[in-house]
């Protein structure tokens, strides 16, 4: 069973990592500016990859048929609040209780600026769901949204069931309830109307609080790096070897190889500078 130093060590490795697979210069055309207006993306396939992964970031770890979580992570409470159902439940974790730092004020910081946008709700005014004749302004939250989007832009209408489901009730709830074949033809406007329009404005936002957060994980481990890194006593100029002092609560192979990892990224900092997003790129929505 993992202990908390463990745990740690997988969540900050495990973070960054999806962070990295969705915030770099891949997916996202280069700026070299710390003030860019927007970001873009390269191409419309790059636009999908970053939703899809985007979603899996801001979906729950849970247990299968009966078994523990994987990783030894916790489970997020019964009354737990929408952000605390995606991966920020386990940054937040690590910020209650840091076991490899002591200066966790940036990281808590930079996940609770993005939980709060996540559970903030907005109106999208007259959306057009021509697939079945409906209108609507449409009230909802913007985590409920991207996690549909990213659903859709992943399954086929076969495993849409809960997010039909969704759709229904934000209907319902703007005074036009469908029924379920209705719910299904409606998907694709949804999608189009939320992704293709909204969602690319909220893409630079939600880049600039993930590199936040990438970045206060790299701050947050830097003084555990400089502790831990040395040379090893084998090493040439011909074969440069280094190694890390791995802290005694780390046993467990995997927690091991993810503390390395973690270390290993901490050698340089993260490859996308600190930016801001201006605010007129941030008031719709």
């Amino acid at each position: 069973m993992m202990n908390d130093t463990e745990r740690e060590a997988i969540i900050l490795k495990s973070a960054w990592e999806m962070i990295d697979d969705m915030v770099n210069w891949a997916v996202f055309m280069k700026i070299e500016r710390a003030d860019p207006s927007n970001l873009m993306f390269q191409t419309s396939g790059h636009a999908r990859l970053f939703i899809i992964l985007l979603g899996d970031f801001l979906s729950e770890i849970r247990a299968f048929k009966g078994e523990p979580i994987p990783l030894g992570l916790k489970p997020a409470p019964s009354n737990a609040r929408p952000s605390d159902l995606t991966f920020l439940f386990h940054l937040r974790q690590v910020c209650a209780d840091p076991k490899l730092g002591a200066d966790i004020v940036g990281l808590s910081v930079a996940v609770e600026a993005f939980a709060s946008w996540l559970e903030g709700e907005f109106v999208a005014e007259n959306v057009n769901l021509h697939s079945i004749d409906v209108v609507a302004d449409l009230h909802v939250a913007r985590c409920r949204y991207i996690k549909m989007c990213g659903d859709m832009a992943k399954h086929n209408l076969a495993r849409l069931a809960t997010n039909v489901g969704h759709l229904r009730k934000l209907l319902a709830e703007a005074g036009h309830p469908v029924s379920e074949q209705q719910g299904y033809l409606a998907v694709e406007t949804f999608f189009e109307w939320f992704y293709q329009d909204i969602f690319i404005y909220h893409s630079s936002q939600v880049g600039e609080f993930l590199n936040n957060i990438r970045w206060a994980i790299y701050d947050y481990l830097q003084p555990e790096f400089r502790r831990s890194f040395y040379v090893s006593a084998r090493s040439t100029a011909e074969f440069p070897m280094y190694s890390y002092h791995v802290p005694s609560a780390i046993t467990e192979p995997i927690a091991v190889a993810m503390y390395w990892d973690a270390m290993n990224r901490s050698r340089s900092q993260p490859y996308m500078q600190r930016f801001v997003i201006p605010d007129y790129m941030k008031q719709h929505y």
